[in-house]
């Protein structure tokens, strides 16, 4: 339906515009549908282009200052250059009059954004709670995509918060309210109930100096992540100044404190997100946002889906003036220090303050709805019944799930269905000699078992019958064993299987037996072959000991000598002589040996007798 265009009536009674204020001649003003420390948010209409637009009007107490209008604007043209589909647009900035809005109304600023249907992710956690680790990844990828391309053009957010992340019925994610707060920190604004960022998410640096830059935003987006993941901020007081303490004195705790079973690289990543030196976590949001891609892509992670805010039931609105609303009677502040935060596009936030000045049309619109409020009243009790009996259906049994049939089911199918099932798959692998490859071996919790949804359920997915692990040469004891228990197989060791080997050190594995790639059963045993080092050199042969010498000599020839040079050679070679005398009248060494016994060159031992006959 079109709006009307040009000027509004004017009520010649009061001298007042009949109907809703159109700004810039362009803009009509519609009801509120959100309330912060700074602006209050109305639905619009661009009555040149017949389009519904988001109109912000900002706090007069912030316009009056000269620096903040002069750096609004700026900041405005900036954030209208980002031109991303995941950041809230922004299509034009002006000026509101004194009086503008109704009788003693100030002037101040307005801009013209994008109106997004939908809700906040602040409704998404007030509905649900953690979202679950693939939700969370598809939640936080646009957020530091959108991030990036405005640090890219030298843009800080400053208050990145799940307030700011706007969520479509489409699943669309935008990032909201940005330059705003930049403005008002470098013109130096600040008045009673304003705080330049929400505590809960502020980044160390922006408590102890005040100053931004790329990686507070990564900062803050890592706190987003962690309330994703487990439903609350890391810290929480009553008191703001508390939760600034811990943001500038404690690590962020891992997530997995509050929801066990999150892998580890998750907790990393949230640590390096929010570490509180800025040089150590990721230089702007792209990084952050390549960093929980790859993170996304070692876990195996589903392609999760965007969790849509809760569908609130509709309501009258009141149209945001000429009625002048007193500040005490706004709603209180939500525990992320916004006001009264509703869904763009949903139903608006009617303050509860008591109106001023009526205008005669306002008369006659109390007096419609009088006639309308009896059916509104049951409506109302209607809806209050549904919601009781969807409250107690969450509180019973709306926050649990159960695990389904996993076992045998091949592996995309497994993920699937716990995505389905509102639950985080982690896989583990192992060898399995009766189930087919890549198919559910266990799943840890067991099919049937109740749990809470969004909590991580582990798949132990089949490698096929078990191999013999190819242990390269020289690999530790520690690592081989590991190696082969991994395989689904026994490691032994044996001494009478080691080897001696130049190329291997001492203790140091050479080889299996069976050798790798050899098919298995489950448990089997593999020899793990160790080096003894290099064989040692052979040890020398011995000498051969020297032949003892003869003990026989040869018998010297004496024939023909005297007797009694025969007696002294025969006894110089050892031998013992026996003279045999033919004629008895020779006496003494008379005569000559005409004969020997043994004979001339015969052997003999020392000792022996030599007979020589004498004539």
């Amino acid at each position: 339906m079109s709006a009307p265009s040009g000027p509004a009536p004017v009520d010649r009674a009061s001298g007042m515009q009949d109907g809703p204020p159109l700004l810039d001649g362009r803009y009509r003003l519609g009801p509120v549908i959100a309330r912060g420390g700074m602006s209050t948010v109305h639905h619009g209409t661009d009555t040149r282009l017949d389009r519904a637009v988001a109109i912000k009007v900002m706090d007069p107490t912030m316009a009056a200052d000269p620096a903040f209008r002069s750096r609004f604007g700026r900041e405005a043209r900036l954030a209208a250059r980002i031109g991303h589909p995941a950041v809230v647009g922004v299509y034009d900035q002006g000026a509101v009059r004194a009086g503008e809005l109704g009788p003693g109304t100030e002037a101040t600023l307005f801009l013209v954004m994008e109106l997004v249907p939908g809700g906040t992710l602040r409704d998404v956690l007030r509905a649900r709670g953690p979202v679950g680790l693939p939700a969370a990844v598809r939640v936080l990828d646009p957020v530091l995509d959108g991030l990036a391309a405005a640090h890219r053009l030298g843009m800080v957010h400053r208050d990145v918060k799940p307030e700011n992340v706007l969520i479509a019925p489409s699943g669309e994610v935008k990032v909201a309210d940005f330059g705003l707060l930049t403005a008002a920190a470098e013109a130096g604004v600040s008045h009673a109930g304003m705080i330049l960022g929400t505590m809960a998410y502020l980044s160390p640096e922006q408590v102890t100096t005040g100053r931004a830059d790329a990686r507070s935003d990564v900062y803050a987006a890592g706190i987003v992540l962690y309330e994703l993941l487990t439903g609350v901020p890391p810290y929480q007081a009553d008191n703001p100044l508390s939760v600034a303490y811990r943001h500038v004195n404690d690590d962020v705790p891992p997530p997995s404190d509050r929801v066990p079973g999150l892998p580890p690289e998750i907790d990393a990543m949230v640590a390096r997100a929010t570490d509180r030196d800025p040089e150590r976590r990721p230089a702007d949001a792209n990084g952050f946002r390549a960093e929980l891609a790859a993170v996304a892509s070692r876990l195996g992670l589903p392609a999760g889906s965007v969790p849509r805010p809760p569908v609130a039931p509709d309501r009258d609105t009141v149209p945001a003036s000429p009625r002048r609303v007193h500040p005490s009677d706004g709603a209180a502040a939500g525990p992320s220090g916004t006001r009264a935060v509703t869904a763009l596009g949903g139903p608006p936030v009617v303050p509860t303050g008591e109106p001023e000045g009526l205008t005669r049309s306002e008369l006659r619109g109390a007096r419609q709805r009088g006639r309308r409020v009896f059916a509104l009243w049951l409506v109302v009790l209607l809806l209050v019944g549904l919601l009781a009996g969807a409250g107690a259906w969450w509180v019973g049994s709306g926050r649990w799930t159960t695990v389904p049939q996993l076992a045998g089911v091949d592996r995309a199918r497994a993920t699937a269905l716990l995505t389905e099932a509102d639950l985080t798959p982690s896989v583990t692998e192992r060898a399995d000699d009766a189930a087919a490859p890549d198919t559910v071996v266990a799943g840890d919790p067991q099919t049937g078992t109740r749990i809470l949804r969004g909590s991580t359920v582990t798949l132990t997915i089949s490698t096929g019958p078990p191999r013999v692990p190819d242990v390269l040469a020289g690999s530790p004891v520690a690592v081989a064993e590991d190696m082969v228990k991994r395989s689904g197989l026994t490691p032994v060791r044996s001494n009478a299987a080691d080897v001696y080997s130049d190329a291997v050190p001492q203790g140091a594995v050479v080889r299996t037996d069976p050798p790798s790639g050899t098919a298995a059963k489950a448990g089997d045993a593999v020899t793990l072959v160790l080096s003894r080092g290099p064989e040692p050199a052979p040890a020398p042969a011995p000498a051969p000991e020297p032949e003892p010498a003869s003990a026989s000599a040869s018998v010297p020839f004496v024939v023909g000598k005297k007797a009694d040079d025969a007696v002294d050679e025969l006894k110089a070679a050892g031998f013992d002589v026996e003279v045999d005398r033919s004629f008895p009248f020779l006496r003494g060494r008379e005569g000559t040996v005409v004969s020997q016994d043994p004979r001339p060159g015969e052997d003999a031992e020392p000792g022996d007798t030599v007979t020589v006959k004498v004539l």
